[in-house]
């Protein structure tokens, strides 16, 4: 039997984006002949995810989950909503959460290669894009860490089109999930007014005070009608400010506030933000696939 190198693995790892184990049994099987296991891998099927790499996946889910005083929330992009709703997407999804949760990994790359049943989450990733016949890939994660006295808070919009993770100090868990859920409904931008950075600050201020300059208003009343509107801008950018989606006849801060809390930090992802979509005909692409 041939002896096969890393170096070999990622060889053809790079060449097909196939998993690590595919790779490394594909050139077990051919000796160690490059083009041979690549042949191999196509008579699989196994190489057919790396056609997919150029496509355009938005949709998806995002999930939270959490070990000890770890969470972490993380998306995974597929190429149509359907596939959302594919339980072994869902269980692809809940597992990438627990194990980056698990192991707090630095970044997209490490979080790949993190081990799974089936060798790492890369292999995971690559085997589902086979299975389902989508392109399939972890957009992005993050880790959070609390002490004992804090309390996370998660909250998934519509299965996890929409998915939020909160940190209060103090409170409960209750409580914090009232915030996520709120956190996902309003959409703030930052936890309170005093994070809303100075330039964000003066440029409101600005077109504000351009805005009451048309209306023909003294200066003093200038001054003042641009104060109020900044405030009800502030009020609308920070989470602490912002009516609390259960009653909205007291804020944020002051709910979490009346629970022996206060508001720490949040994320919220919403799944395909930022991401320039395609629209993809797919009864063309079955016909071109078919030959017709």
């Amino acid at each position: 039997m041939a002896s096969i190198s890393a170096k070999q693995v990622k060889e053809l790892r790079d060449k097909i984006g196939v998993g690590m184990m595919d790779a490394k049994k594909a050139l077990v099987e051919t000796e160690g002949d490059m083009e041979k296991a690549i042949d191999f891998l196509r008579e699989k099927g196994i190489a057919k995810a790396a056609k997919k790499s150029d496509r355009v996946a938005a949709e998806g889910l995002a999930d939270v989950e959490s070990h000890n005083n770890a969470a972490a929330i993380v998306e995974v992009n597929s190429e149509t909503d359907f596939v959302a709703s594919n339980d072994r997407f869902v269980d692809l999804v809940k597992e990438i959460a627990s194990q980056v949760a698990l192991e707090k990994p630095a970044n997209i790359e490490d979080a790949l290669a993190l081990k799974s049943t089936n060798g790492t989450i890369n292999d995971d990733i690559i085997e589902a894009t086979q299975v389902i016949g989508e392109k399939i890939s972890l957009r992005r994660f993050e880790v959070v860490e609390k002490n004992d006295g804090e309390h996370f808070g998660a909250y998934l919009h519509m299965g996890g089109k929409i998915a939020s993770l909160v940190v209060l100090e103090g409170a409960d868990e209750e409580t914090a999930k009232d915030v996520a859920m709120h956190v996902a409904a309003i959409n703030p931008k930052y936890v309170n007014r005093d994070q809303v950075p100075s330039e964000v600050l003066e440029h409101e201020r600005e077109v504000l005070t351009k805005e009451a300059e048309t209306e023909g208003k003294p200066a003093n009343i200038i001054e003042k009608m641009v104060e109020g509107r900044l405030n009800k801008f502030l009020s609308e950018m920070s989470l602490d400010d912002q009516e609390f989606v259960k009653d909205p006849d007291q804020t944020v801060a002051k709910y979490v506030a009346s629970k022996g809390g206060k508001v720490k930090s949040f994320i919220r992802y919403e799944v395909g933000e930022g991401i320039e979509k395609k629209n993809v005909d797919f009864a063309e692409e079955v016909r071109k696939e078919m030959g017709k």
